[in-house]
């Protein structure tokens, strides 16, 4: 009789490493936890949420931000590289939004009262942050092409022999 190690079985079965799965139902169990616990109890509204958050993820945003970043890679012509120095900040700008977004556009009623703080000032802070993490990814592609520029130059032979 031969066995057959667990490792081998659960990647045959689930597709993945046991450590994976052990992760993705981690992270379902936290979710499941912080919707819970920001419902108040409401089972049916934790429910609806999360299948509202997967549908409007997988039928609005993902539709949109493909089409998008198409877009984007059409553009980029013969750098296509170029396009992950537009990514980057775009996804943590976006990331940011998303974590914020009920300050942002204060839809929060509660963290005034119980923080003693406005919460006027994370719109302009994250516009803020925002234009630094596009003005240091395109300080950092024009570093890179200009450093790309020398080495092509250092690399050509000579033509004054």
């Amino acid at each position: 009789m031969k066995r057959t190690d667990p490792r081998i079985l659960v990647r045959r079965g689930y597709g993945e490493g046991p450590l994976h799965l052990v992760l993705m139902a981690a992270s379902f169990a936290l979710a499941a936890y912080a919707g819970v616990r920001l419902l108040a109890g409401d089972a049916f509204g934790v429910i609806v949420w999360f299948v509202g958050a997967a549908l409007v993820h997988d039928l609005v945003l993902v539709p949109v931000y493909g089409a998008a970043d198409r877009l984007l890679c059409r553009s980029a012509g013969r750098r296509p590289a170029a396009v992950n120095f537009v990514r980057v900040p775009a996804f943590l700008s976006g990331l940011l939004l998303l974590m914020w977004f009920p300050l942002i556009t204060r839809k929060a009623v509660h963290y005034e009262p119980a923080s003693g703080l406005s919460p006027d000032v994370f719109l302009g802070n994250w516009l803020l942050i925002t234009a630094a993490l596009f003005t240091v990814s395109a300080l950092w592609l024009v570093v890179r092409t200009v450093r790309s520029r020398r080495r092509e130059t250092n690399r050509r032979p000579s033509a004054s022999h």
